[in-house]
């Protein structure tokens, strides 16, 4: 298998970074913002309690202009599936280091669980210093959301398994139906399909493994052709989808909510602020360059929603700017994408304690216990898609006895906070590059893999082909 590992080599994803470059240069990021202020004074506009329009009218306007947006969703939800088993798959492939992928393995693992716990534990924190609870009006808010649209928008309570449980919860991570768990989108039973597969692949003979690299690399070119498509509507789809929700639930409830946003927001800055104290001193790296190497993909990631979708472009920061090795960022980069969810994981955190004061729910020392482990479960290996977190967050509430319901208050602005929380995921991810290029490092340095890779690149537009084999 090392012989063969050695032998076989994809084109990267980031040869795929040019579907992005043009997104980054006309600063979509930028768009999204004033499409989001402009989706929120339509909201108002057309709210029924300015008395212009009626509710039954308003309403459907609102329908209406959330077209493009539910257009955008469905694209970037129908793509992230295909994209990170193929990711997976072939960044495997991409290492020609046995031992490298095992101690990657074990060490990435551990790094996951404690950043994710750390986030939790932040999110638990800021809750309950802050209160944000406190300062709303339950009836009034309630009365300004249909709960019934919950079930459309996966807010139903799920059963939590108990200790007695846990041998059938690992065992059910082999996915016995791996199709099924696709459709499912259970992204870790994916991600742990594609690990089989790729290393399957790589202990074939090259020629026997090239057929299915090569599918795998013309998987990822198609969706990233759908990620540019579905990129041309995202500033129409922000605005739709703000316009819509604010037409429900009105201002008043918006500003209602204006701490409970604050709060999640400072807990995400606070975990950036703990990623740069990891990079400074488990990395040995300046955070100020880091913090200017990965502005660009944190934009990125803000507009759209999806860490999935701007992989090929955090492949790039972190080989280019950030110097980690080839090796390392094409594996680590399409896992971190489906399995290090620190941002989502900050975010359920917060907003169970959010809804536990809502609600008068006591939270004693077990309880935020269980959170933390629910949390921890519930964001590793949740989809890379938008609006995931509002998903996942009525298992967690349910763990805890608070009523699932309660998701239909934060409705209203989780699309701030999905983007938010998403530039913190990439930078998390990021962020375990640097940390593995140090501690697992490689047989050559990060510029011979790059001079290497950059031979490989002309032999590829020389012989045509997408996979490199060195089998003669």
């Amino acid at each position: 298998m090392k012989q063969y590992l050695e032998m076989v080599h994809p084109r990267p994803l980031t040869g795929l970074v040019g579907y992005l470059q043009g997104m980054v240069k006309g600063r979509l990021w930028l768009k999204i913002i004033i499409a989001m202020i402009a989706g929120l004074i339509t909201g108002i506009i057309l709210s029924p309690q300015t008395g212009l329009i009626a509710r039954d009218t308003a309403e459907i306007l609102g329908s209406w202009l959330a077209i493009p947006g539910n257009i955008f969703l469905g694209l970037i939800q129908m793509i992230v599936v295909p994209l990170i088993f193929a990711s997976v798959i072939r960044g495997i492939a991409s290492s020609d280091d046995l031992d490298q992928l095992k101690k990657i393995g074990i060490r990435l693992v551990i790094y996951f669980l404690i950043t994710t716990s750390i986030a939790i534990v932040i999110g638990l924190s800021v809750s309950t210093i802050i209160m944000p609870g406190n300062y709303i009006d339950t009836g009034f808010a309630e009365a300004q959301i249909d709960v019934d649209e919950l079930s459309a928008n996966g807010g139903e309570e799920s059963d939590t398994p108990g200790i007695t449980g846990l041998p059938e919860v690992v065992v059910s991570l082999i996915p016995q139906n791996p199709l099924g768990s696709m459709v499912e989108r259970e992204m870790l039973q994916v991600v742990l399909f594609a690990i089989f597969i790729g290393l399957a692949l790589v202990a074939m003979p090259p020629k026997q493994a090239q057929p299915i690299l090569s599918l795998m690399g013309s998987l990822q070119e198609v969706c990233m052709t759908v990620v540019r498509w579905a990129m041309y509507i995202a500033p129409l789809a922000v605005f739709g989808l703000l316009a819509q929700i604010t037409i429900k639930v009105g201002l008043d409830a918006l500003l209602g909510m204006a701490v409970y946003v604050g709060t999640v927001i400072l807990g995400l800055l606070l975990m950036i602020i703990v990623y740069l104290l990891i990079v400074s001193f488990l990395a040995r790296y300046n955070p100020l360059h880091f913090l200017s190497a990965v502005r660009e993909v944190q934009l990125l990631a803000f507009s759209t929603s999806s860490s999935a979708a701007v992989m090929p472009l955090s492949m790039q920061t972190a080989e280019e700017k950030l110097g980690v090795r080839p090796s390392i960022s094409q594996f680590l980069i399409p896992l971190g994408a489906s399995i290090n969810m620190d941002g989502t994981a900050l975010y359920q955190a917060a907003a169970t304690v959010f809804l536990a004061q809502v609600y008068n729910v006591e939270l004693g020392l077990p309880a935020l216990l269980l959170i933390l482990v629910t949390t921890v479960g519930a964001s590793i290996g949740s989809p890379a898609t938008p609006g995931v977190g509002i998903v996942i967050l009525a298992m967690v509430l349910s763990s805890v006895g608070i009523p699932a319901s309660g998701v239909a208050l934060i409705i209203g602005v989780d699309r701030i906070l999905d983007m938010s929380r998403t530039a913190v995921n990439v930078t998390g991810d990021l962020t375990a590059c640097l940390v593995m290029d140090r501690w697992v490092g490689g047989k050559r340095t990060a510029e011979e893999e790059r001079m290497e890779e950059g031979n490989r690149n002309v032999k590829r537009a020389c012989d045509n082909e997408d996979v490199v084999c060195d089998e003669s």
